[in-house]
């Protein structure tokens, strides 16, 4: 069965338009999940909303909106006020420029979606825009509405289709400064940094991401099966903390010696969790 569009709408260039559907490039539905139960009954449990300050149980056509205008006093907002604010790319990606990838900082980048014609009449328009974002070797940047919020959107050409990856705007994105203004500035011997060089040549390779395996996940499905057959499930032992590196020259050639003794093992991406762990609401 055909994966269910996320977004329907048009691609436009210029006067050059298409019909198009967004589909979710990433999932994690694959990852275990738990429920919330009550520990007497087994019973699952149901979240209610109550008044924050008398306690009572509010009923669901009575929830609404507020915006906080001061400390304890909101705005009241209803639904139709929201559906009314209107942008006019709710239905329609408008591509407005195309930058160079290499410019696009990576912090801004947030969610990707797969992008399909939707019908055969359009699929010569598509080509089109896929292919001249593909040849100029550009990234094309256009406006989205999803769930109400417009978005920036990156287009790259993939495959037989686009790569449309949402973009965060520059308010969501923390200045850096804060963060790195202590590190002190280095001049490091070249002995050092040839070393270091050594060590990343004998781990160069290409990036496969089968290769990557989620270790806690794997873990986890460990001991749902251990605890759905019966068995107590053996708590690993602690590792032991590393020694505190005394002298780093010392340190580089050591691990120099250890990665060329070291074979790179195969990871193993094949799981399946079982039963019991399929359930679907958040940890």
């Amino acid at each position: 069965m055909a994966p269910r569009a996320y977004w329907k709408g048009y691609l436009k260039l210029s006067l050059v338009s298409c019909p198009i559907a967004l589909y979710p490039a990433a999932s994690s539905t694959e990852r275990v999940s738990f429920n919330r139960i009550n520990k007497m009954t087994g019973h699952r449990l149901k979240q209610q909303l109550v008044d924050s300050e008398t306690g009572d149980p509010v009923a669901k056509e009575d929830v609404g909106r507020g915006y906080e205008i001061a400390k304890g006093e909101y705005l009241q907002v209803d639904d139709e006020e929201v559906d009314n604010v209107r942008i006019a790319s709710t239905h329609t990606i408008e591509i407005d420029s195309f930058v160079p990838r290499a410019e696009i900082d990576d912090r801004y980048i947030d969610s990707p979606y797969y992008i399909v014609p939707t019908d055969k009449v359009g699929q010569e328009a598509f080509a089109v825009i896929r292919d001249v974002i593909q040849d100029k070797g550009m990234a094309a940047l256009g406006r989205v509405v999803l769930s109400r919020r417009e978005r920036v959107i990156m287009l790259q050409a993939f495959d037989k289709g686009l790569l449309g990856t949402t973009l965060r705007y520059a308010y969501e994105v923390r200045d850096a400064n804060a963060y790195f203004e202590d590190v002190p500035t280095l001049k490091l011997p070249a002995e050092m940094k040839e070393l270091a060089a050594h060590i990343v040549d004998t781990k160069a390779g290409h990036f496969d991401p089968t290769k990557f395996e989620d270790h806690y996940e794997t873990a986890l499905v460990a001991m749902l099966r251990e605890k759905q057959a019966g068995h107590i499930m053996q708590i690993p032992k602690e590792e032991p903390a590393s020694r505190r590196v005394v002298n780093l020259m010392d340190a580089l050639r050591a691990s120099i010696g250890a990665e060329t003794k070291k074979k790179p093992a195969a990871a193993s991406t094949k799981r399946r969790a079982p039963a019991a762990a399929k359930g679907k609401t958040g940890r």
